[in-house]
């Protein structure tokens, strides 16, 4: 990838579409936006409370005329895209090509360009969009993330019951703290179009961490002894089941359990991009002690 500077800023009349808005990148990613004072509509599946410079459309991706709609006067888009499937995105895309926004994807670190087929079928329908974005002409911005650090919230209820937490275990990875690629997105929407590299960026945490090492400094900021015990995949499986979890989506996260090789790879793009390196899983520990209390 060729080295980059961090962009210039747009004119704040710009108007951006922030899809995923209710989720733990998306509101971070809104957060940012309405503080600089830019205009932002929020697509998500519910209506958004009413916030001041903030339209929220209620509606789903899928809907290529909701999509037409929410794209009018959209300068640039911050996609997420929420199902295991691409093929219902190709919509999407054919309004993405006609309206010609800048479009930023968020996408995984752990994509392999040199496989024919990916890991698991998140990383793979990762890949099916960024080429569907590029085969459509629409040059994205590809943001490729590592583990959010936000997904440790999935453990605030065993951490409540107990001093264990259990699940199934997973390749190390750099753990990013979702702030950090909220801002690293917030960069790249406000950047003007000619002095814009396209990536793939690859945003990454500091360090390599396991789950256990990931419990162990939640453990530290919560001033607990706590420890990670990995479960066998099919015990996994039944739990998620259990815990009423789509059973398509539960195939894919043990898929990526088992299948997803480890990356020791740590970039410093979030730095390139913020002008300040990334945080570390410890801190975000801390600064969200209280959701596990």
């Amino acid at each position: 990838m060729p080295d980059t500077t961090r962009p210039t800023s747009a004119r704040h009349s710009s108007s951006i579409l922030v899809t995923g808005a209710t989720g733990n990148l998306g509101r971070e990613v809104v957060d940012r936006l309405q503080a600089r004072g830019l205009r932002v509509r929020c697509l998500a599946r519910r209506q958004l409370d009413p916030r001041p410079g903030v339209e929220s459309v209620a509606g789903d991706l899928t809907d290529p005329a909701l999509v037409r709609s929410a794209l009018a006067g959209i300068d640039a888009v911050f996609l997420i895209w929420p199902l295991l499937d691409s093929a219902p995105a190709h919509d999407l895309v054919a309004e993405l090509a006609i309206t010609a926004p800048r479009v930023v994807y968020l996408s995984s670190t752990a994509i392999d360009d040199e496989a024919a087929r990916q890991s698991d079928p998140i990383v793979q329908v990762h890949a099916d969009m960024e080429a569907l974005l590029h085969d459509a002409g629409l040059r994205p911005v590809v943001l490729r993330s590592d583990t959010l650090a936000s997904n440790a919230r999935g453990w605030a209820a065993q951490v409540r019951a107990g001093d264990v937490v259990t699940g199934p275990d997973i390749a190390r990875t750099a753990v990013v703290d979702e702030r950090d690629v909220a801002d690293a997105a917030v960069t790249v929407l406000r950047a003007h179009h000619d002095h814009l590299d396209h990536g793939p960026y690859v945003l990454t945490g500091p360090e390599v961490l396991s789950r256990a090492d990931q419990v162990g400094r939640l453990g530290a900021a919560l001033r607990r002894h706590l420890r990670f015990e990995a479960v066998p995949a099919d015990l996994a499986r039944s739990r998620m089941l259990a815990d009423g979890r789509p059973e398509r989506l539960v195939e894919a996260l043990i898929a990526a359990s088992v299948c997803r090789p480890e990356s020791n790879r740590v970039t410093d793009h979030v730095e390139r991009l913020t002008g300040r390196a990334a945080g570390t899983f410890a801190r975000w520990a801390i600064d969200h002690a209280s959701e596990f209390s």
